[in-house]
């Protein structure tokens, strides 16, 4: 019997050097992704638009973290906790600017100093629109010039050309509209401005980084085209916002907005704006009243009633989609749809 043994218990020492190896390996394997995955920089973006550029960017190599979330609006957020601590662990910071996240300045100053913060509305080439005052609009007899990121210029649609100097404007963020990302064009120039930064924080995915820009390009030229056709239909029929977000899709694509209900979506407007309002709509005639998801629609219903006017959805700023690579693209669709569909019936 011990002979019978010996044997065996040989045989069993000699086979567990090779039994052992998988099981040692495994644990080496998943320490190996956990180093891979540590070395991937921390990326914070403030709003959904801008997140979802960034996204299609990092694809690959990792997904940006989100501060405003779900349906809040950039006008009205308040920082929570868990925001402070991304801000504090990131290497890298992309928002749009104190004129649109005027809530992130003093964080940013204060938690972000070991990030490299990127401020789009800083990027080259983009088109710049001045604030217009008051609720109701003029007709636009011009359109600005775009320069691509690629250093091309680009006019918009079926509109006259103009000579628009970006310079003044740079670091004046009162002196522009800063719902920038609503031109394809401009989301273009941030795409730029957003790869140039991830490469430098993070030089050994540069390849990845600049891959996924040229498709980003692409989709976004693609994009710029199908949206033309979809607002055709109904270039220059004259509708209501509730707030003035829309001036660089509406440059880009000839149609009209004619007024906003308000000014600023923080301050509620008083009885004279909503009459102001309400003239202006009978005055055009038939049209549409845009709300927006994150705001009272009841202003809408106020203004509208009485008149021939119809009520839409508009959401520039994604509230009611769910964050991700291909958010800017169904936003900008759902916009375009969403102005053919009220104005087509009409």
């Amino acid at each position: 019997m011990k002979r019978a043994l010996g044997p065996a218990l040989k045989i069993l020492a000699l086979r567990m050097p090779a039994l052992a190896i998988p099981a040692l390996a495994i644990p080496v394997l998943l320490f190996g992704s956990t180093m891979r995955a540590a070395d991937t920089p921390v990326v914070v973006t403030s709003i959904k638009p801008i997140q979802s550029l960034v996204s299609a960017i990092m694809q690959g190599v990792g997904e940006p973290k989100l501060i405003v979330d779900g349906a809040a609006s950039p006008h009205t957020y308040n920082l929570k906790p868990s925001n402070a601590r991304a801000l504090q662990d990131a290497k890298v910071i992309f928002w749009v600017g104190p004129g649109l996240e005027a809530f992130l300045e003093k964080p940013l100053q204060a938690l972000g100093r070991d990030a490299s913060i990127a401020e789009l509305d800083n990027a080259p080439g983009l088109v710049k629109l001045p604030f217009r005052e008051g609720g109701a609009f003029e007709p636009h007899d011009d359109a600005p010039e775009h320069e691509s990121a690629s250093g091309q210029h680009d006019s918009a649609s079926d509109a006259p050309e103009h000579e628009h100097d970006h310079a003044e404007a740079d670091h004046d963020h009162d002196a522009f509209d800063t719902h920038l990302w609503l031109d394809p064009m401009n989301a273009k120039a941030m795409a730029a401005m957003i790869t140039t930064t991830l490469v430098a924080a993070d030089p050994a995915n540069a390849l990845t980084y600049q891959g996924n820009a040229k498709a980003l390009n692409d989709r976004l030229d693609a994009l710029d085209a199908e949206i033309k056709g979809i607002v055709a239909p109904v270039k220059g029929k004259p509708f209501i916002v509730f707030h003035d977000a829309y001036q660089y899709f509406e440059h880009r694509y000839g149609i009209r907005v004619a007024g906003s209900i308000t000014v600023s979506p923080e301050t509620i407007p008083g009885a004279e704006r909503v009459s102001e309002i309400r003239h202006k709509v009978g005055e055009l005639g038939a049209t549409c009243v845009f709300a927006e998801p994150q705001f009272e629609p009841r202003l809408v219903n106020v203004v509208i009633e009485g008149t021939r006017a119809k009520s839409g959805v508009l959401d520039p700023e994604a509230a009611t989609l769910k964050a991700g690579p291909d958010l800017y693209f169904t936003l900008m669709r759902g916009i375009a749809d969403s102005m053919k569909d009220c104005l087509s019936s009409t």
